[in-house]
Order: C-alpha cells, then structure tokens, then sequence
C-alpha cells in the first residue's frame, strides 16, 4: 500500500509529558477543525500538548500503523486492505464519528454555470467530455483540479460517481491550493470541503455548484445547512478519528471535549454538521 502527500499544516498546542502529548494526522478536510478544537482544549487543559498535522487521510491511517500518531483524522472510512494490515499488526482501534461534512464542487465566479446533474459531473470527472461544450455550451478546455489518491475526498467522490478520475486531472495536496487553481481557471472545476469554505468565509472568489440527482430533480446547495440535516445533498458523509486502544486513555479527554457543548459549537461554527 503507498501513501502520497505533503504535510499541509503542523501546530503544537502546550509543553507537557508523554502520557499527555497527543499527536493527531491526516485528513485534510478536518484539520482547520481539528486545529480550532485544539486551540480551545488547550484553553482548560493545558497540561496537555497537542500536535495537529495534515496530509491526507491515507497519511493518517499510515501514521497509525507506523505507531506515528494517537489519531487518525480521516474524512472515509477504512477500506479492506487497511482493515486487515491493522489486523495483522494487532492494532485495534476505536472510531469516532464526530461531524458530518459536505464536498462542494466550485468554478470560477463568472462561470456560466449555477448548477449540475450528478451524470454530468461524473461525465466531466471522469474525462468522458474533454470541454464543457456539451453543458454549457462553451467548447473551452474542462481543466480538473482534485486531489492525491491518498485523500479521504478523493476516494469519497470517486466511489459516490462510480468513476475513475480524469488522467488530466491535476492533482493538488490541499483544500487552498485546489481553491487558488480553481479562481485563476476560467474553465476550471475542483473539489473542496463545504466546511473549508464557510470557515474561510462567505466572500469567496468561486462560485459552488448546486448540485442534483439528475435533470427535473430540485438542486441542492452544500451550503444550504437545512438541506444537510434533512441528508438531502448528494456528496455529504460522516467524518472519522480511528484511535488506537493504546492511546485511548490518553486522548479520552479530547474526544469528550469534541463531544461536549464547546466543542459541539466550534464545529457547528466552523461550518460543520453534528451527528445526533
């Protein structure tokens, strides 16, 4: 199994002793969130230390099987192979599903499209229309801009299209460089987390596309927060955190903060959905 991608972010939160230095890797898509609940854990626990790294959901699980991290942040759950290599090295674990976030498809602002069927996307995504001719009506270029094959996002939109990525597709190590390729690509289209976005704030320089099931179908905003809790938008799914046994009784505390009312605001605030 490889893993690929680069470190997106590191911060460490406080100076403290082994049995209270967390270290949490991977996904990407949490890890803004996961830096936000640090920084407040950190306001009434500072005894602890908390490092917070991105890089992927792949990276995380890796980190995991390496005795690298105490927790996994991953926005997929695990596949096959992972499961049975954590078997082999008798490493059990404890899953936490602890948010719910929604994949927003963004174009350029200007771009003459508000909205796209799901066999429209998958027929862009997948290389299948080389120009956007036969949605918009424009023969320009379709210019992919996703990410590595270690995230969690691009295994999760990979599986929900039932297809294989465009081999032009230019893959990107993060939610900001995907976002930057997008507003400089006049026929560009990628692929973030909604909660990046609202986190990033309102004022952005892309537009998000409505999504639906297909053609006659109402189109549904990632944005749209009623929508989410009614699970009506299409690419929406639970966020995970996998932690090891071993390290259970030293993140204890952190996860009963997530889970808490403070904690249960930040990712509410950050543009996130709780699970009930």
């Amino acid at each position: 199994m490889k893993y690929f991608g680069c470190l997106w972010i590191i911060l460490l939160f406080g100076c403290s002793s082994n049995n209270k230095s967390i270290k949490v890797k991977g996904s990407d898509t949490e890890v803004n969130l996961a830096v936000q609940l640090a920084e407040n854990f950190y306001k009434v626990n500072a005894n602890f230390s908390i490092a917070i790294s991105g890089g992927g959901s792949g990276l995380g699980i890796a980190s995991l099987l390496n005795g690298q991290a105490d927790v996994a942040n991953s926005s997929r759950p695990l596949n096959e192979e992972e499961i049975n290599l954590f078997k082999a090295r008798k490493i059990e674990l404890r899953t936490i599903v602890f948010a719910e976030d929604a994949t927003a498809f963004i174009v350029q602002k200007d771009f003459p499209l508000d909205s796209i069927d799901v066999k429209g996307l998958s027929n862009i995504l997948s290389g299948r229309y080389k120009t956007w001719k036969t949605i918009t009506g424009q023969d320009v270029p379709v210019n992919i801009y996703g990410r590595q094959s270690n995230s969690g996002t691009h295994s999760f939109v990979r599986k929900k299209l039932a297809i294989e990525f465009s081999r032009d597709a230019k893959e990107m190590s993060g939610n900001a460089q995907i976002m930057e390729g997008v507003k400089m690509d006049v026929s560009g289209i990628g692929y973030v987390g909604a909660g990046y976005i609202l986190q990033d704030g309102s004022d952005q320089p892309v537009k998000v596309l409505k999504i639906t099931k297909k053609m006659g179908l109402p189109a549904v905003s990632p944005l749209d927060k009623d929508a989410i809790n009614a699970g009506l938008y299409y690419f929406q799914r639970p966020l995970y955190q996998f932690i090891p046994t071993t390290s259970w009784k030293k993140v204890e505390a952190f996860i009963a903060f997530e889970k808490g009312a403070l904690g249960r605001k930040i990712i509410q605030d950050s543009g996130y959905y709780i699970i009930n």
